[in-house]
């Protein structure tokens, strides 16, 4: 038995170790062999995406390696050797080591072949070219078939190992028969404890033992052993066998499947394919391979206003949803954070409303999500994203870290071979054109050969001719030498004629700027007097007597008739200015005469006359005109009938021209105008007095304005009224007869006639003039205020006014209304009072000493604290539009009433009793919505949205919004377009609209947009951080009630709007025009503008003034240009480092490089785009 079992582990041993030859030397041969044809393989398809993609031959680099590799593997199958992890001992064959030393060959000659092919990618001929790829893809696949022999070879040894394996089994099995048959009669009689002994040491059947040698011999090493049996012996040592043989055979199983995984991926990705093509073929063989079953593609998209972004090109088994985000910013959600470190980010805790994989029977949440940046180069290319309802293993993500980087090649490749599939239709379109060109140009050549042959001809006619011309050119030039004389003599008069043009202008500049300050000036005590006048008519007291009240009667009537005269003289000088605006509308007839019936009636009853309405029946229902100033012109001329008619009765008649009237003015006549005659039976006008009564100041002589009153005014302005909307006044008068005013006018006004600067006249500096003193009135004493009385719970507000009188009635009308008040006479202090008290209200006046009401506004919006604070203005200047655009919530033009004043305060109580603010968002796209809503949402706004203009217009009919937000993409109302519809149709003309347009305007909105600017309280905004900015500011949010990243985002931006605050800027510009333009520009956003206008004069400026802190540099330049300037800037060592703008005419690649070749640091094109200025300067003066 001892023989028996010696013999039995001498074969077992054997056996082992021959296996052990077949697992560790033989076949791990095999898959050095497969590591040759990928590492070929892979470098062949490199070399070929290098040549078609023109890719740089840095990246040939990893191909060296690749083959350096395949080399190595050559050498260890043939002398072994030791590599990362895996170990290769000699073959010992001669047919196979003479195969392998082939492949050596080819592969060092596809070395050789390579390097003379890329060495000659620039100089070789087309044909060299050909022949060398040729002879490289013969090499190449030669080495294949060399490499698949190899495998045949090495495939066939390990067989016939295994048979004789299996013949060796066979035999042992034989031998132990025999010998367990003859040892039938020594185990007889052999005890049992022998026996268990034998068996112990055995550790189990040889029959067993036998099967398991089958088993592994087979190759098949998944065993279960019972190790509470089989601890010793044989058993002991077949286990440890088996383990060894199923950790090699996992690594090995592990090995192929990612070699195979990288082989078909590379085999998807082969051949000329665009990106989307690409991104599908690569999901369609990672997501299955890799066991997931949702997979998504995310491209980086080239740089847009956006700046860098993700976008999903491509998917696999994705449903796609309406409220899903396909688009990531770099840095936003788990997609743009990978982008942004640039990491593989793994997870098995996926949240349960993350995501749904769908199919025909349910649906299922996903376990593991992985997500992996495709980077070229390092260079960011995109972002890949699987989900998948098991783990992802470790060796899911080694083969993904062993394909992205062909993964990244062939992605890039894509991109470079749709860029030059791009430039090659570009190029081929430009060649066609060009033909066609040649051949037009050869047809025109044909024809100027023809017309040369006929001038020849000709020429010789002319000769002739030339001969009688030149004496009649001597008489020509005798009369040009006389009519220069004249020339010379018009240059001088028009000279003159210019100067004469140059002083009115001057002197309608002074006037226009006198008449403006003393509107003002005059306004203010009339202010106080109306008020106080009212006051004390009403007698709320009663203590006045009747006398008392008379006196109080007639200073109000004064004060009004004073302001009536102001009124008129400054409606004559906008006129005449040409600063009138006309807000055109449709006027119903029917609605004007009540106007004007309920106006005179009255009027026509004390003075005991008759007033007549006449409607002719052919009469359009409305007219499209002015109402306001239709009315205006209405109202002149049927005061002066009443006024200068004693007895009998006045007309207003409204009929169709006759078709006999001649009307002078273009574009009007009888078909298309009505005639409106205002009849009276009065004292009549003098035939040669008819055209001097409608000079300014002029009446019919000079007894009339001592018994009838007036200034002569009224006229004047009807007549040029009536002009500015279209038509045309005729007179028909005799002395004492009475009069005929008719006036007529289009039925539909085709455009505004209204002239209105854009930008406010520069300031002319009057001359001085001797003055007389003047006797300056003690002022009064401060107003006592409320300040030393506030309580907690108190509705009180801050009065900001410098006239006292004026003061004190607002305060008083404050406490009538249950307010208390704080005064102050200046803005500076006003300003510390608002920060101080954080009072619920203000009521603001314009023109204050030191600090006007514009700076305190601004002030007050710029400071986080007083920034919700609701402004109400009360002035005398006309400036409501500007006052709304800066965010008051009310203006009133002095003087005022005391009803207008009871408006005011009932105004400023109904806001801030008002909790909740009404908000519209009128936009066509339901995405765009919700992110309008995302970024305004506070819980003191209530948001309406608006698909239409159509859907939006009963809402603001029937309730009362406080601001609308206007989404420049709306196309079923063409967007921009439906202001027109806001302010001519819905008369909404005090709610403020913003306007939301990440896209540049077209033409045509830009147009619209300029034509209601000084009719709609309109802010344009381009950025979720302006819309929030203006809506806080148009609701007067406080901050508090915003989110904690709306409240960063306020405070973003108004940190980078204080930024270019007091900086000073250097504007070099020979166009006065383009200075003027930029300067208030600049100038509104707080910088100090100095101005150059060439580059002489700016290099001085520079010199004398070290704190500017940005040149804006105009190119194109008299003397010295803006290139030279900046180089003789760039030449002084301190300016080394200043930064300047180059603004250029055209934005030509040749004109950016040249500017910044001269030492600019940046440049903008004209015109100059506003939003990219400032951008520009908050980047450069940060």
């Amino acid at each position: 038995m001892l023989i028996t079992g010696s013999f039995s582990i001498i074969q077992l041993q054997k056996l082992y170790e021959d296996s052990m030859e077949i697992i560790l030397q033989k076949m791990p041969l095999q898959n050095a062999t497969t590591e040759i044809k990928l590492t070929a393989t892979t470098a062949h398809l490199w070399f070929e995406e290098i040549m078609t993609a023109k890719e740089e031959t840095k990246a040939l680099t990893a191909v060296w390696q690749l083959l350096d590799k395949s080399l190595w593997y050559a050498d260890a199958i043939i002398k072994g050797g030791t590599r990362e992890q895996d170990t290769f001992y000699p073959i010992h064959d001669k047919a196979i080591e003479g195969q392998i030393g082939t492949i050596k060959q080819d592969i060092e000659k596809f070395i050789d072949l390579a390097h003379l092919r890329f060495n000659n990618q620039v100089t070789a001929q087309e044909n060299q070219a050909q022949a060398l790829d040729d002879q490289f893809d013969h090499i190449f696949g030669r080495l294949i078939d060399n490499a698949n022999q190899v495998q045949i070879l090495l495939k066939t040894k390990i067989a016939n190992d295994i048979r004789q394996l299996d013949e060796h089994v066979n035999t042992l099995k034989l031998i132990l028969i025999v010998v367990n048959l003859l040892g039938i009669a020594i185990v007889i009689w052999i005890s049992y404890s022998f026996i268990r002994e034998i068996r112990y040491q055995v550790g189990g059947e040889p029959a067993d033992i036998a099967h398991f040698a089958e088993q592994i011999a087979a190759g098949h090493f998944d065993f279960h052993f019972d190790t509470s049996k089989m601890t010793t012996g044989i058993w002991a040592a077949v286990q440890k066998m088996v383990k060894n043989l199923q950790v090699m055979s996992s690594k090995q199983e592990k090995q192929n499947w990612l070699q195979l995984g990288q082989t078909q991926l590379s085999n998807q990705m082969s051949g000329e394919q665009t990106t989307l093509q690409l991104a599908e073929n690569i999901l369609q063989f990672l997501t299955p391979y890799l066991d997931a079953q949702v997979g998504a593609f995310y491209l980086l998209q080239p740089l847009t206003e956006k700046k860098d972004y993700l976008k999903m090109i491509a998917s696999y088994a994705y449903t796609w949803r309406n409220n899903s985000n396909y688009e990531f910013q770099i840095g936003e959600g788990i997609i743009g954070q990978v982008a942004l470190e640039r990491k593989v980010f793994v997870t098995h805790k996926v949240p349960a409303n993350y995501l749904l994989i769908q199919s025909g029977l349910g649906e299922s949440i996903p376990h593991a999500l992985l997500v992996v940046p495709i980077l070229y180069e390092n260079s960011l290319k995109g972002v890949i994203e699987l989900a998948s309802f098991s783990a992802f293993t470790e060796t899911h993500l080694e083969l993904i870290k062993l394909t992205l980087p062909a993964i990244a090649i062939a992605i890039n490749t894509g991109q470079s071979r749709t860029q030059t599939q791009e430039l090659l239709e570009q190029s081929q379109l430009q060649a066609e054109e060009l033909r066609s060109q040649q051949e037009e140009l050869q047809q025109t050549n044909e024809q100027l050969q023809a017309q040369t042959e006929q001038l020849q001809v000709q020429q010789e006619e002319l000769c002739q001719l030339n001969e009688q011309l030149e004496e009649r050119g001597q008489e020509l030039e005798r009369e040009r030498l006389a009519i220069q004389e004249k020339n010379v003599e018009l240059e001088q008069v028009n000279l003159v004629i210019e100067a004469k043009v140059e002083e009115l202008e001057l002197t309608s500049q002074y006037k226009s700027e006198f008449l403006a300050n003393i509107s003002h000036e005059l306004r203010t005590p009339l202010n106080s007097l109306l008020i106080l006048s009212q006051v004390l008519t009403s007698n709320k007291e009663g203590n006045l007597t009747a006398e008392q009240l008379k006196y109080a009667q007639t200073i109000y009537s004064a004060s009004s008739d004073l302001l009536n005269l102001i009124n008129d003289i400054l409606d004559l000088s906008k006129v005449e200015a040409g600063k009138m605006e006309i807000h055109l509308e449709p006027v119903a007839l029917t609605q004007l005469i009540t106007v004007l019936e309920d106006r005179f009636s009255l009027v026509a009853q004390e003075k005991g006359l008759k007033l007549v309405i006449q409607l002719a029946d052919d009469l359009p229902p409305s007219l499209y005109t002015d109402e306001q100033r239709l009315i205006q012109i209405l109202t002149n001329l049927l005061g002066n009938a009443f006024k200068f008619t004693a007895k009998g009765q006045v007309t207003l008649a409204i009929h169709r021209p006759a078709q006999a009237t001649h009307l002078s003015k273009k574009n009007l006549d009888s078909f298309n105008s009505i005639a409106i005659d205002i009849i009276d039976t009065g004292i009549g006008i003098p035939t040669d007095k008819q055209q001097l009564i409608f000079e300014a100041f002029q009446q019919a002589d000079g007894t009339t304005s001592r018994q009838y009153g007036g200034t002569g005014l009224g006229l004047s302005i009807s007549r040029r009224l009536v002009h500015l909307l279209g038509g045309e006044i005729d007179l028909q008068s005799e002395a004492g007869k009475g009069s005929i005013f008719t006036v007529y006018l289009p039925e539909q006004l085709p455009t505004p006639s209204t002239l209105i600067e854009s930008e406010p006249p520069p300031v002319i500096t009057s001359p001085s003039f001797p003055t007389t003193p003047v006797v300056v009135a003690k002022p009064p004493q401060p107003v006592e205020d409320d300040r030393d009385n506030l309580q907690t719970g108190d509705k009180f507000l801050l009065i900001i006014e410098d006239d006292l009188t004026f003061a004190y009635l607002l305060m008083k009308t404050a406490h009538e209304k249950a307010f208390k008040c704080l005064v102050a006479t200046e803005g500076q202090s006003g300003l510390q009072l608002a920060k101080k008290y954080q009072p619920q209200a203000i009521i603001l006046d314009i023109g204050l000493p030191k600090i006007d009401g514009w700076s305190i506004m601004e002030q007050l919006k710029a400071d986080s604290h007083t920034r919700p604070i609701p402004v109400h203005f009360i002035s005398g200047a006309d400036s409501e539009q500007m006052a709304k655009q800066r965010g008051a919530i009310g203006y009133c033009l002095k003087p005022v009433s005391m009803e207008g004043l009871y408006k005011v305060f009932n105004n400023i109580d109904h806001f801030i009793t008002k909790t909740v603010k009404e908000l519209l968002i009128l936009s066509d796209d339901p995405n765009h919505q919700q992110a309008l809503m995302e970024i305004v949402k506070s819980s003191d706004i209530r948001v309406t949205l608006a698909m239409t203009g159509r859907e939006a217009y009963p809402m603001l009919q029937g309730y009362e919004f406080d601001c609308v937000v206007l989404d420049v993409s709306v196309e079923q109302d063409q967007g921009i377009h439906w202001l027109k519809q806001l302010y001519s149709e819905l008369h909404l003309h005090q709610i403020p609209v913003i306007i939301y347009a990440e896209r540049d305007l077209t033409t045509v909105e830009e147009s619209i947009l300029k034509t209601y600017l000084d009719k709609l309280i309109i802010k344009e905004v381009n950025s979720p951080e302006k819309l929030l900015d203006e809506v806080t500011l148009f609701l007067h949010q406080t901050e508090s009630r915003l989110s904690q990243s709306q409240q960063q985002l306020l405070h973003q931006i108004h940190e980078q709007q204080n930024r270019l605050i007091g900086k000073q800027v250097l504007l070099v510009d020979d166009d006065m025009r383009n200075v003027f333009a930029l300067a208030a520009d600049l100038e509104k956003e707080g910088i100090e503008t100095l101005v150059a206008h060439d580059g002489h004069s700016a290099i001085q400026q520079l010199q004398a003034k070290p704190d500017i802190a940005m040149v804006l540099m105009d190119m194109m330049m008299p003397e010295i240009d803006g290139y030279n300037a900046i180089r003789q800037i760039r030449a002084q060592p301190q300016f080394r480092q200043l930064p300047i703008i180059a603004l250029i005419a055209k934005a030509m690649k040749a004109d950016r490089t040249k500017c910044l070749e001269a030492g600019a640091n940046d440049y903008l094109a004209k015109p100059i785009n506003t939003h990219n200025l400032f951008s520009l300067l908050r980047v450069w003066l940060h």
